[in-house]
């Protein structure tokens, strides 16, 4: 086990055990030989960090990315990482193409040879290309359009993408609801709410599920009547959403205002305690299917979340905890290669198998993609909790929810 690695399940453990709140605490009791060295690496490790902090992205994700981000690195830099410290190039990519395309191009120019954050598939769309041209690691923590790894040799990804998160979900929420007729409403203007459109239809499709009735919107559509009165004229069971968090919340909230029954299910992957929040009532009872929960038992997660919780005083989102895995992973990686060269932390990233962080055990795929287990959740009582473990998960989709009010 690499230095890295075993430095951060011991933390994980010891605060899981006595309650210590930040790592740099735990470093005081350790021998030596405990703390971890990464060998060929001396002085500063320079790391550019993409997210949104202007723009429509900065409230949904980009806050709680950067939080993640600087948690997990100071951590890692209280661990003495044997005279190895990693610094932050943060740069606002305002929430566009443009933006995402001239700081990845700025930073590699500046011979940074690592790159992290980029929230949208969009972006990802330009900038993966961009990391093979330029032979620098692109390490994206949130977005999850399908297929974006096999862009460069450079790209990885810590988020699930869609055509591994949805089918999952899918699979386990109509086995346990029993619904076979379903309304799709998707933005058909954004790729990653088109790649989770794509992967949606088709897992549904494979286990004989109907679409009764597809219906499309676009990014800064605000007004859902239209589409609403379609739905309400179906017989759909269920209504999957495929969209991103803005326009999410508001297909959501005007469903219900226009009197879809709470019996009609919401499925939305990706949902946040965010965005339940925002919608409130409507939100009762959605299925989601997501990377990570608090409530999960992963070594570390309970450690990360109170450390969170103290340092910045808002609760942790998935964008922050991905984020967060995100960088541990990164900083394994070099360890291991023992090099701040972009050729060989690739090459080691891409070897990454079964690495212990607080959304599982984490490998990635032959082209980059991440791969551990995903969380099929609901929500229930104002709170997002795991699926299984919910009386939710027996009620009959027809009609007996007791929160429905119609």
């Amino acid at each position: 086990m690499n230095g890295i690695r075993r430095f951060a399940l011991i933390c994980m453990m010891v605060s899981l055990v006595v309650g210590l709140s930040a790592c740099d605490e735990l470093v005081s009791i350790l021998t030596t030989s405990d703390l971890p060295q990464m060998d060929g690496v001396q002085g500063e490790i320079p790391i550019g960090v993409v997210v949104p902090l202007t723009g429509v992205g900065a409230g949904p994700y980009g806050f709680s990315m950067q939080r993640g981000f600087e948690l997990a690195r100071e951590e890692i830099n209280n661990a003495q990482l044997g005279g190895a410290t990693i610094s932050f190039i943060t740069v606002d990519d305002m929430s566009t193409v443009d933006g995402a395309v001239s700081a990845f191009q700025d930073l590699a120019d500046q011979g940074i040879s690592v790159v992290v954050g980029y929230t949208y598939t969009f972006q990802v769309d330009h900038v993966f290309p961009l990391a093979e041209e330029n032979e620098v690691v692109a390490f994206s923590s949130v977005s999850s359009g399908a297929g974006r790894s096999s862009l460069s040799e450079y790209a990885f990804r810590t988020g699930l993408a869609t055509n591994i998160l949805n089918p999952a979900g899918v699979k386990v929420s109509q086995a346990s609801l029993g619904y076979t007729k379903v309304a799709i409403i998707y933005d058909e203007v954004d790729p990653y709410a088109k790649s989770g459109y794509e992967d949606l239809s088709a897992a549904l499709d494979e286990i004989g599920v109907e679409v009764v009735t597809t219906q499309t919107i676009q990014k800064g559509d605000t007004d859902f009547s239209e589409q609403m009165t379609a739905i309400m004229a179906s017989d759909a069971e269920a209504i999957v959403i495929s969209a991103l968090a803005t326009e999410m919340v508001q297909v959501m909230t005007q469903g219900r205002d226009a009197g879809i029954p709470s019996s009609v299910r919401y499925i939305v992957p990706d949902l946040t305690a965010n965005e339940v929040a925002i919608v409130g009532d409507a939100a009762e009872g959605a299925i989601t299917f997501i990377n990570w929960i608090e409530t999960s038992d992963t070594p570390g997660n309970q450690a990360f979340i109170r450390n969170y919780r103290e340092t910045y005083g808002v609760e942790p989102d998935p964008w922050a905890a991905q984020s967060y895995a995100t960088l541990y992973i990164l900083a394994a990686a070099i360890s291991n290669a023992g090099s701040t060269d972009s050729a060989a932390i690739r090459d080691a990233l891409a070897q990454t198998t079964d690495f212990g962080t607080i959304l599982g055990q984490f490998s990635f795929d032959p082209n980059g993609e991440a791969l551990y287990d995903p969380i099929i959740a609901v929500v229930k009582d104002g709170q997002i909790v795991m699926f299984e473990d919910s009386d939710m998960a027996d009620e009959d989709m027809l009609g007996n929810d007791p929160h429905d009010s119609n």
